[in-house]
């Protein structure tokens, strides 16, 4: 059975022979990636987006939506938003964002779905519509538009939902299985709006996505970070496909079980609160915790988190959960783990923040 194959049953909670897995090689070994992720191509005429020194010692970059962006100076990550285009709501009116239907940015997916043939096939898009729309204003002023111009709001995030619909229609064209997005509704505690106003203003736009991508016969896969527990039950019963939490704990393991038997959870172990233990014993409990939890009806996918150096952990902790999961994420003919008399919970520990 091919990777792709094996994830189409993991999505299904039908029978898949292991769980689903997303590692790249590791102390020179190959280690299994069931998925291949593939976005659009750069065209002449698209900013040419580079670093460039500030004045205050750090760098600064405009990108293909006419966001200005600003980091520190040697960092990899891509910093924060000091500017949007959109200053004022009238720019709307005239504001072009890039063309994201030109059929040229995915001459290469042929290709690529031929050369990823035996994998999942998931295609990029910026957002459903929260996460460009607020680089178009600014995070602060969007959220405070939220609250005081949810109209214009509503237009902002239609505009960019009419750019991502029309992806999803070139990523089925090429044969892709489905698209992917990140957008980070959650803190620590909770969603960064209220439930209602997520409800009222942004609900329309997850339906529209999850609707319109089933149609062309693609999943949906949503990553984000913090507490979102107040809005999985809605994306659940919208149809969402997939929920990438590299923060699962946050959100409650014995919580995303309840949902288990209708959603996939891809995940690496807590990138906060377990894998920074630097702990095997801590690390692969959990691990297993996690098979048991999120994975009793078939649906994870262990997933290596992919910046050890941005969150100051050690490639081989990550390797420890991969153990268990190759090892011990196997079904029966009966869609049943093999091994279930794992403890329901891991030893209690510190985390080091």
């Amino acid at each position: 059975m091919t990777s792709r194959e094996i994830i189409r049953k993991v999505l299904a909670h039908d029978s898949p022979p292991r769980v689903g897995l997303t590692f790249s090689d590791y102390d020179g070994k190959p280690r299994i990636n069931d998925i291949a992720i593939i976005g659009p191509s750069k065209l002449p005429g698209d900013i040419d987006e580079v670093w460039r020194d500030d004045d205050r010692g750090g760098e600064v970059l405009t990108d293909n939506w006419g966001c200005v962006w600003r980091r520190i100076k040697g960092h990899t990550d891509k910093g924060e938003i000091q500017a949007g285009p959109i200053q004022r709501w009238e720019d709307l009116d005239s504001y072009q964002p890039p063309d994201l239907a030109n059929p040229a940015r995915y001459e290469h997916g042929a290709r690529m779905r031929q050369k990823y043939a035996d994998r999942y096939l998931l295609g990029t898009i910026p957002a459903c519509s929260f996460n460009q729309a607020r680089k178009l204003r600014g995070f602060a002023q969007y959220l405070c538009d939220c609250a005081l111009y949810p109209d214009e709001v509503r237009r902002l995030n239609r505009m960019v939902s009419d750019l991502v619909l029309a992806q999803v229609d070139r990523y089925a064209a090429i044969g892709a299985d489905g698209v992917v997005f990140a957008e980070d509704w959650g803190t620590e505690e909770g969603l960064l709006i209220s439930p209602a106003m997520w409800q009222e203003v942004f609900k329309p736009d997850f339906q529209r996505l999850i609707t319109h991508a089933h149609s062309q016969g693609l999943t949906v896969w949503m990553h984000s970070c913090g507490c979102v527990v107040d809005i999985i039950p809605p994306l659940v019963e919208l149809g969402i496909d997939v929920f990438q939490f590299d923060q699962p704990d946050l959100n409650g393991l014995d919580f995303l079980a309840g949902f288990s038997d209708r959603v996939t959870y891809w995940c690496p172990v807590d990138i906060q609160r377990t894998l920074q233990t630097g702990n095997k014993q801590i690390i692969q409990a959990k691990a297993r915790e996690m098979l048991v939890k999120l994975g009793a009806h078939g649906g994870f996918i262990g997933k290596e988190y992919p910046d050890d150096r941005s969150i100051g952990t050690n490639p081989l902790w990550q390797h420890w959960a991969y153990e268990v999961w190759l090892q011990e994420g196997k079904y029966n003919d009966s869609g049943q783990l093999t091994r279930l008399n794992y403890s329901n919970a891991a030893p209690s520990h510190t985390s080091a923040f």
